[in-house]
């Protein structure tokens, strides 16, 4: 995935915010990537954008090779139902409905007729090892356990991509080193993560950290285990 230029521009009342000024950025296969920065920086705009949630107002979207950075509305809607994965810091579960049920609920969205669906939402549920807690509902685990549950409902379309914003934001220490190990167990079997954060210290765990401000790339550097795997 590749951006030129981004730029998205909202209206508020009477002014014009700039909230992406100008982004240059590649996301390679299989990269561990953390946008960081204050609030207001622009790194949500960033991912909503490149998560197919948004529009940019000028610049390029290069997806498969695609110029995605113009499609229609039901174009993006199947992207997100069958290319890319999303992992929310409320965890987005219904609450009524069994984990695998929830697991599954990606398929209800997209138009192509899926076959195993129960077999391939157990199977993502065993790579988070939560595969014990099918037949549970939500309120039934811990924020840790829930977390889990939205990754593997954010894995259950095999994405190119899993997005996630601020995933440990609600979670105590323990569950952030679980779930923060979940992905290093994932992009060690080739899954392509970013995720924005504004916490340093969860920026450490990835691979590679871009940070914003102002609605612009500031820098894009290797972390330490970024570094290491370079070697």
């Amino acid at each position: 995935m590749q951006t030129r230029t981004l730029r998205k521009i909202y209206r508020l009342g009477n002014e014009d915010v700039h909230a992406l000024k100008g982004v240059d950025l590649t996301i390679c296969e299989n990269d561990y990537a953390v946008i960081l920065g204050a609030s207001g920086s622009g790194k949500s705009t960033l991912m909503h954008i490149l998560g197919f949630m948004d529009t940019p107002t000028d610049g390029e979207i290069i997806f498969d090779g695609a110029d995605v950075s113009r499609i229609s509305a039901n174009k993006r809607a199947w992207y997100r139902s069958n290319r890319i994965g999303f992992v929310f810091q409320t965890f987005n579960l219904l609450p009524r409905l069994s984990v695998l049920k929830n697991v599954m609920l990606p398929f209800s969205y997209s138009r192509e007729k899926i076959r195993n669906q129960e077999e391939m939402a157990r199977e993502a549920l065993d790579r988070v090892g939560m595969l014990h807690r099918q037949n549970h509902i939500p309120n039934q685990l811990s924020g840790g356990e829930r977390q889990r549950v939205a990754i593997a409902r954010a894995l259950v379309n095999r994405p190119r991509v899993i997005f996630a914003d601020e995933p440990t934001g609600a979670l105590d220490v323990k569950n952030v080193k679980k779930v923060l190990a979940l992905f290093d167990d994932l992009v060690a079997q080739g899954q392509t993560i970013v995720m924005v954060t504004h916490d340093l210290d969860v920026a450490k765990s990835a691979h590679r950290v871009i940070r914003m401000s102002d609605g612009m790339i500031i820098e894009d550097s290797l972390t330490e285990k970024g570094k290491a795997l370079a070697k």
